[in-house]
């Protein structure tokens, strides 16, 4: 089962529900009957927490070991060491210790395929394997773009967010370019959209005028709502949480939605 395909959820701005929409989009499928596996690639752990690890800087094994392997070309610890089992998502997790990656990549040749060579030995055990990128464009991003298949954006319908797409376009055209040219985009998803402001329109209006020509930007939008925050709390996707709930219904259409685009 090597037809693996690895998404990486990216946006350079912080706040936009990657991690939210990394968790829920990795539910959805899982709950379609795929194997799923999430890597957290963001130093400050949200993902990694989100699965009720409040003190990740304690786990054994992390994401940042296993790039430590691949840098000093040793072999890697078994599976069962560094992938943690929760219900049917599979995690490879993340501390802060991760930041210090960005430093040790200085000087590595071929720095930006670590994650690739990493995922590599992951790849026949899932159909899915999504990474949760830093807000940030260095060279943990870079890593995940060369790593991955697609590219999916969170963007919410505010100036600064629809803004700062550019910069992870160009980003992701060097990429393609230069390192990974099978990447493509999957698409942009609008998360914390509230449908009753008119500014959301206006600016969602302007992202569909900027993009979608060249650019699907996906008919299911993602709500504000509180419950995110609560299903966080409680260590759960929204769709687990409150299943019911508009956000939580959102994403499941999102879900389908994605599964029904040639993925």
């Amino acid at each position: 089962m090597s037809n693996c395909k690895i998404i990486s959820i990216s946006n350079q701005k912080g706040g936009v529900g990657k991690t939210t929409t990394a968790l829920n989009l990795a539910y959805a499928l899982a709950e379609n009957g795929n194997k799923v596996l999430l890597i957290d690639l963001d130093p400050q752990s949200n993902l990694t927490m989100c699965f009720g690890i409040d003190r990740p800087e304690e786990l054994k094994t992390t994401i940042y070991d296993l790039m430590m392997c691949v840098i000093d070309e040793k072999e890697l610890p078994d599976k069962s060491k560094c992938i943690l089992s929760f219900n049917n998502l599979d995690l490879i997790p993340c501390s802060i210790e991760l930041s210090a990656v960005e430093m040790s990549l200085v000087n590595v040749m071929s720095r930006e395929v670590i994650l690739k060579m990493l995922v590599e030995n992951f790849k026949a055990d899932y159909d899915y394997i999504i990474v949760d990128c830093m807000p940030a464009l260095g060279m943990l991003t870079v890593n995940a773009l060369a790593a991955c298949d697609s590219v999916l954006i969170p963007a919410t319908a505010q100036y600064l967010s629809a803004k700062g797409l550019e910069l992870l376009l160009q980003t992701i055209v060097r990429v393609k370019k230069r390192i990974n040219p099978h990447i493509r985009i999957d698409g942009i998803l609008i998360t914390m959209y509230s449908e009753r402001t008119k500014l959301s329109k206006e600016i969602l209006s302007l992202i569909n005028d900027a993009y979608s020509e060249h650019i699907r930007i996906f008919e299911s939008k993602i709500p504000v709502s509180v419950k995110v925050g609560e299903a966080s709390f409680r260590y759960k996707s929204v769709i687990e949480y409150d299943p019911k709930s508009k956000v939580a219904l959102a994403y499941q259409d999102f879900g389908k939605e994605y599964l029904s685009y040639g993925n």
